[in-house]
């Protein structure tokens, strides 16, 4: 499967100490700082997922190092400023697995994953607490920098955990109709209509989770279904003779339903 992971960690680690040598290292390795780098790292754990979502397992594989490579990089360049090193990130990574698995590695018990998210939100909170965090909402630590959806499904699932929520979806399903119909009422005061778009939005994802389903997946695929249509759709305008920007939208929607049928069953 593959050699030594101690071995194949220090030689990374090595190859990043010398891309950043100040003297002798990579022009562009040098000069990055955590900003600059931190977009890559999102951009790498993106490709994570779509290899993940196209069964791609050779490219996971690299993909997956791309991604390692960025936490070897943030590490590096703490590493110079005398914060902390990789070995220190491991350490810290190590401890906070095994104190949020107490129902592994100590005496309490956790027969269901629901029982296990509890244990370990309820770690979260104590080390939070521990660090002298004074945010005691049932909201903390859910950041701000995680795509709008999964964001509004991780504040949802929070509010959830104290009893703020529907017992079913039928809830946020008649929400949505709701939202729909103050969305058509706010005419067109630009920002009234942004906030309720907005509130339609967070209800439709309310439903995806009550009905088990992530909707930042649920999108993702719905874009890949959107391109693949449309990019048949071209193909059969092609195939036609006709070009796309000359065609009135009644020709477009029969190429369109052409598209949906010639790609059913593709995802």
């Amino acid at each position: 499967m593959g050699g030594d992971a101690c071995s194949a960690i220090e030689r990374v680690l090595a190859i990043m100490a010398a891309l950043r040598d100040p003297e002798t290292g990579c022009p562009w390795d040098r000069v990055q700082d955590f900003r600059s780098i931190a977009p890559h790292t999102i951009e790498e754990a993106y490709e994570v997922a779509d290899a993940i979502e196209a069964g791609d397992l050779d490219g996971l594989r690299d993909e997956l190092g791309d991604l390692l490579l960025q936490v070897v990089y943030h590490a590096r360049m703490a590493e110079e400023e005398g914060r902390f090193d990789f070995t220190a990130v491991a350490e810290a990574l190590a401890e906070k697995l095994i104190r949020r698995h107490p129902h592994v590695f100590g005496d309490t018990a956790a027969d269901s994953a629901a029982e296990r998210e509890r244990i370990w939100e309820g770690e979260k909170a104590a080390e939070r607490a521990r660090k002298g965090e004074a945010d005691a909402s049932a909201l903390a630590g859910v950041t701000r920098g995680l795509p709008a959806l999964s964001r509004a499904l991780k504040l949802q699932r929070r509010a959830a955990r104290i009893g703020f929520d529907w017992p079913d979806a039928s809830g946020p399903r008649a929400k949505i109709d709701e939202e729909l119909a103050e969305l058509d009422a706010v005419g067109d005061d630009g920002a009234a209509r942004e906030a309720e778009l907005g509130d339609l939005l967070f209800s439709v994802v309310n439903l995806a989770r009550h009905l088990d389903l992530d909707p930042e997946t649920a999108l993702r695929r719905a874009n890949d279904r959107f391109e693949r249509r449309f990019r048949t759709l071209e193909g059969e305008l092609q195939r036609a003779g006709e070009i796309a920007g000359d065609v009135d939208l009644d020709r477009l929607e029969v190429h369109w339903r052409a598209a949906k049928e010639r790609t059913r069953g593709q995802g």
